[in-house]
């Protein structure tokens, strides 16, 4: 009895880390570096991504902040600059983050679920391009570093918390 118990404890958490992992997915921060480190991570718990505010200077981005729910997460960089802000449609969400880096973050474009290209900041430096791992995540949260301006930024990808089993709709 032991031994069968034992047995299920094992084979229920190979399951269960097996679903996590196509859940969710990171591969790391673009960018140089540097600066204090910053993350949106506990902003995600009240709801999906719904709106984002960034602002720029004529070389690079200089600043960024998250909409989730109903609720604006801590803005993060320098206060100067143009600031853009983009609100989502109800359903729509960020499936692509692509952009280019050198020294700092000096692009960033954000594609949606409904085709939107959201382009700041200035295309020089090396290109990069994120987006989710597996069928059905979207853009839960945000990471990287910044001074007086970004000098990193990593995409973290996981299910849609209002669009749990969602699979035939996403088709």
């Amino acid at each position: 009895m032991l031994a069968l118990l034992c047995l299920c404890l094992l084979l229920g958490s190979s399951v269960a880390s097996s679903v996590q992992s196509r859940m969710s997915s990171f591969v790391g921060e673009y960018g140089a570096g540097g600066g204090t480190a910053f993350s949106f991570s506990s902003e995600q718990l009240n709801g999906p991504i719904t709106g984002l505010r960034v602002r720029e200077n004529p070389s690079h981005v200089i600043g960024i902040q998250f909409k989730h729910g109903d609720i604006w997460g801590t803005y993060y960089g320098n206060p100067s600059g143009t600031l853009f802000e983009v609100l989502l449609h109800k359903g729509e969400n960020i499936v692509q983050v692509s952009g280019k880096v050198a020294s700092y973050v000096n692009e960033l474009v954000f594609v949606t679920s409904r085709g939107r290209i959201l382009k700041f900041g200035q295309p020089s430096g090396n290109s990069f391009n994120d987006f989710p791992l597996y069928e059905t995540t979207v853009l839960r949260y945000v990471s990287g570093r910044y001074s007086s301006v970004l000098h990193s930024i990593g995409f973290h990808w996981g299910i849609n918390p209002g669009c749990v089993h969602c699979k035939d709709e996403s088709k």
